[in-house]
């Protein structure tokens, strides 16, 4: 195991998240792990109100507090859409957190999970066990590559699902929103294959440029796509937004949808009218994606 690159403080500092230029949101915390991974900067930090969080290269990934929030809302929309989902390929997400949502279906028969950087795993097992504990789920084949590789190559069976729970679009992971990318996913997925990646915020200048580009790369490639919502307070502007894609003619508030109740599944965020919510999307949201047609 690595060692950290400075001593943990029981002091506070500042963790500032930086949303826009002139826009800063800062949270008192204490720094209790920190180290350079092969990838990327890695600090952990505990707070009062949202509890252990960590941060690559200075972006926030996931808060105690509200972490539910976002993975539920990845994974559980595809999944009410389509209960027949069994063969899912994660890329990224190696917080677990998402893998921990599709282990509660037990019509899943095996998840591909790329995870470029061993140490995510490893913090988040240290310092999350609640999120990380179904990494070691039988049905998860977690492999330490390169997920960009493993799309361009990939020649097995087509996934039902393809999940793609990115870091933001820095040095580590702006390969993963690429025109390249999207056209390999699509082609890897089933005939009736769905698509879900996180969509960063339309409401920051700075963020919505790169969920724009990303919405009309999968516009190009997939016969339908859309985005849905969910309100995250530790993201930026804490109106976050998703990227949904099908390479069939699908309805994402279908008949299938009231069934998922039937299923139990324990959630703290997700119900099935939170999903039809999700896409309807407030006016500003609608006026952005319209004028960048």
């Amino acid at each position: 195991m690595k060692k950290p690159i400075s001593s943990p403080t029981t002091k506070l500092v500042q963790y500032v998240d930086v949303q826009a230029c002139d826009t800063r949101w800062v949270i008192d915390a204490k720094l209790i792990h920190q180290e350079k991974t092969k990838f990327q900067d890695l600090k952990v930090y505990e707070s009062q109100t949202f509890g252990t969080f960590f941060a690559l290269d200075d972006w926030l990934q996931v808060a105690d507090k509200d972490e539910f929030i976002y993975h539920e809302m990845m994974v559980h929309v595809s999944l009410a859409i389509n209960p027949k989902i069994e063969n899912v390929l994660v890329i990224g997400a190696g917080d677990g957190g998402v893998v921990r949502e599709l282990c509660k279906y037990k019509t899943i028969k095996h998840i591909d999970m790329i995870e470029i950087d061993e140490r995510v795993c490893e913090i988040s097992k240290k310092y999350f066990p609640q999120v990380a504990i179904s990494l070691s789920d039988k049905r998860v084949n977690l492999m330490h590559i390169d997920g960009i590789k493993w799309v361009k190559d990939y020649n097995g069976k087509n996934y039902d699902l393809i999940i793609c729970d990115s870091t933001d679009p820095t040095d580590t992971g702006k390969a993963l929103f690429t025109d390249a990318f999207y056209k390999n996913c699509n082609r890897i997925l089933d005939k009736k294959g769905l698509f879900v990646c996180q969509g960063e915020s339309l409401y920051y200048d700075v963020t919505k440029k790169v969920a724009l580009k990303t919405f009309h790369y999968l516009k190009k490639y997939f016969f339908k796509n859309w985005m849905y919502q969910a309100y995250i307070p530790t993201y930026s502007s804490g109106h976050w937004m998703y990227n949904f894609a099908s390479k069939s003619d699908i309805d994402p508030i279908n008949k299938n949808i009231a069934k998922w109740n039937d299923l139990k599944i324990k959630t703290q965020y997700y119900n099935t009218n939170v999903h039809i919510g999700a896409f309807a999307l407030p006016n500003y949201v609608i006026d952005i994606l319209e004028k960048s047609k």
